[in-house]
């Protein structure tokens, strides 16, 4: 049985808004789910479409001709989920553990909040901030021989 459409008919703010923020963050903490549904540049300009989440949730956007889809545009938040809007296809940092660097990978990654996701025995790491900032956190692990940056 599939996931009920979520239907979008809205934009609640922007990722960035300090109060969205806090809530999504928050929710990240609290074992509720941060979605990402990414659409790309070319369909910015569409207002009614159907599209799924990276965890497959389908969604239905139906917005009125005025509002304007953004990079960081929060679709949707509740208590237990919430979908953000990403432009364009999903950077991806790929990574692989060496030298049991795995336990330390995992927990930076699990403590630094990032999306990840697994293959061929390596960490991808879901690209959403400059990509500088993810290879400097990882420097002294990919400077101990336990992590190295693959692409």
């Amino acid at each position: 049985m599939s996931a009920p459409e979520l239907l979008i008919e809205a934009i609640l703010g922007d990722r960035n808004d300090p109060a969205l923020a806090k809530r999504i963050h928050d929710l990240g903490h609290h074992g509720g789910r941060i979605e990402t549904l990414v659409v790309s540049a070319e369909d910015l300009p569409r207002r009614r479409f159907h599209a799924h989440t990276d965890y497959g949730t389908p969604c239905f956007v139906a917005l009125p001709r005025d509002v304007a889809l953004t990079d960081g545009a929060v679709l949707h938040l509740t208590d237990q989920r919430a979908v953000v809007l990403k432009v364009g296809a999903q950077d991806w940092l790929k990574l692989q553990p060496l030298n049991g660097g795995g336990l330390e990978l995992g927990y930076m990654a699990g403590n630094l909040h990032w999306r990840v996701r697994f293959e061929d025995g390596c960490l991808l790491v879901a690209v959403d901030h400059p990509r500088e900032t993810y290879l400097a956190r990882l420097h002294e692990l990919e400077h101990a021989g336990k992590v190295k940056v693959l692409a």
